[in-house]
């Protein structure tokens, strides 16, 4: 049990047989609890910074929820859940304090907001279609203690509307630049700003696209310094690895 683990390493800390630094380190891998069809990772936080985040796409509701309350019980905040249906997120609702956002199919259980990073995360689209998957990375940024901008509808087709945010651009600690069609976005932005520029391509754009690939390999091509790209349609991914680099040197 991890109960009796954790004992076990305290135990050791006090007769001074376990260097109070190792037994950090063996608490940070403590045993999961296995719920059969899960196996429910309760010490994230303190290897990673914040509690596992729940795939829901794929999932029961019933299965979620049994997660779920694996986690509470160990007083987990901020619970994310992603790519849930409107189905399972009804479901959820009657079960949790919980909110959902059908734009990016986000849940998030236990919401706490606050902000535990000085700087500011700006999220940037290239086009309205785009918004999904830019909240999907706002959202995750916001839930994990950080301050987001928006900045919707300012791609390389009216190029005058990203130049009138510059300044918004220019106090940013980290950009997320979301685009599909040939993901020009990203590159002008990495051109413009000195901060780290977290590219994610779209599956937006007409036929020739497919589904996303030529984005991706625009913004995987991209001769801007600073662009480094997540998967298609991977808002999450660039949220999370937004708010890592916001909070780098944060809790020192």
């Amino acid at each position: 049990m991890e109960s009796q683990h954790i004992l076990s390493v305290l135990r050791q800390v006090q007769n001074q047989t376990l260097d109070i630094h190792d037994a950090y380190e063996q608490l940070k891998i403590s045993p999961f609890e296995d719920l059969g069809y899960a196996k429910v990772d309760h010490h994230r936080r303190i290897r990673q910074g914040s509690p596992e985040v729940i795939y829901g796409a794929g999932k029961t509701a019933e299965q979620i929820e049994g997660i779920l309350h694996s986690m509470m019980s160990h007083d987990a905040r901020n619970i994310l859940v992603t790519r849930l249906s409107q189905e399972n997120a009804d479901y959820l609702t009657e079960h949790f304090v919980f909110t959902y956002d059908k734009l990016s199919r986000i849940g998030i259980v236990n919401r706490s907001e606050e902000i535990s990073a000085p700087g500011t995360i700006v999220v940037a689209t290239g086009g309205t279609s785009d918004i999904p998957v830019a909240e999907e990375a706002a959202l995750t940024a916001e839930t994990l203690g950080n301050h987001v901008e928006r900045l919707y509808d300012v791609g390389v087709a009216g190029i005058h509307r990203l130049l009138s945010h510059v300044d918004t651009l220019s106090k940013a600690t980290v950009i997320v630049a979301v685009a599909g069609m040939e993901g020009a976005l990203a590159s002008v932005i990495g051109g413009l700003s000195d901060c780290p520029v977290i590219a994610v391509p779209t599956s937006v754009g007409y036929g020739a696209n497919f589904q996303g690939l030529s984005a991706l390999l625009s913004m995987l091509n991209s001769c801007a310094s600073g662009v480094s790209v997540v998967n298609i349609d991977n808002g999450f991914g660039a949220g999370y690895i937004a708010s890592m680099i916001n909070h780098i040197g944060g809790n020192e």
